[in-house]
């Protein structure tokens, strides 16, 4: 049997929606506690209603909605200011995430919340797990990171836009391939987790870079550059080192469940 498997980013499509019903309430001046208690209730119901189009759309054999670890991750441990200052999860949706569980459940789908890993790391694991079997993985998010893992069994689709991030996408929006993002990130660092790659060099000198190059390890060890580059190079080689290791995704997070234990009801 072909699988179709899909791995949804729960946080980011919950988070998303929570922000489209809290913006009414917050141009007007009324988040009070019961119109905080409207706007949970509008994000379980939006979110829940998400996962079934999702899946009416995509038609998966398979798929599981993968929750954040609510104790830090790893990589906070190897760089303290991971994602800091980036706005914290209000502490009554985080409260409301069990019932939202429950009703991504009722739509169809199981959720798994990782002990002490990310999603990030979790879903880039099953899915290259799954593709290595040449089986179908869609991963439903919109956070740029997955963007690394599309092949030819990978897609990541943007619910909210309603299109497939694809080889084109990437192109058109960061001038490198897909196995290259990793490397072009590590260069200009990632504002949205305060990954600060290497000072001094954007997104247009570094796509330039990995064009003439291919990765970072031909770009450091190519004799040709430009001084100013060179010597941005030279100062944040560590940074560098630290901000490419930050990015990769691990694909070896031990899962605790196999692919039949994903496999969806109502296929």
């Amino acid at each position: 049997m072909t699988a179709h498997v899909v791995l949804i980013d729960a946080l980011n499509l919950i988070r998303r929606i929570y922000a489209v019903q809290e913006r009414p309430f917050l141009l007007n001046n009324e988040l009070s506690e019961s119109t905080k208690q409207q706007v949970l209730f509008n994000t379980a119901q939006a979110s829940a209603n998400a996962v079934a189009n999702i899946l009416e759309f995509l038609t998966p054999t398979h798929g599981v909605a993968v929750f954040d670890s609510e104790q830090p991750c790893w990589r906070y441990q190897l760089y303290p200011d991971y994602k800091k200052g980036r706005k914290k999860m209000p502490e009554h949706l985080a409260a409301k995430l069990s019932d939202i569980q429950d009703a991504f459940l009722a739509k169809g789908i199981d959720s798994i919340e990782p002990e002490e890993d990310e999603a990030d790391d979790v879903i880039a694991t099953l899915a290259i797990k799954v593709a290595l079997r040449n089986q179908k993985v869609t991963i439903v998010s919109t956070d740029k990171c997955f963007l690394s893992l599309i092949n030819e069994n990978i897609q990541v689709y943007d619910y909210f836009n309603r299109r497939f991030l694809d080889d084109n996408y990437i192109e058109q929006k960061f001038s490198v391939k897909s196995s290259q993002l990793i490397d072009l990130w590590a260069l200009t660092g990632d504002s949205t987790n305060k990954i600060p790659g290497v000072a001094g060099i954007g997104q247009i000198t570094a796509a330039e870079l990995i064009k003439d190059h291919g990765s970072i390890n031909a770009i450091l060890a190519a004799d040709k550059l430009k001084s100013s580059v060179q010597q941005k190079l030279e100062q944040g080689k560590e940074m560098l080192k630290l901000s490419h290791q930050l990015l990769t995704l691990k694909q070896n997070i031990p899962l605790g469940f196999n692919l039949k234990d994903i496999r969806l009801i109502t296929v």
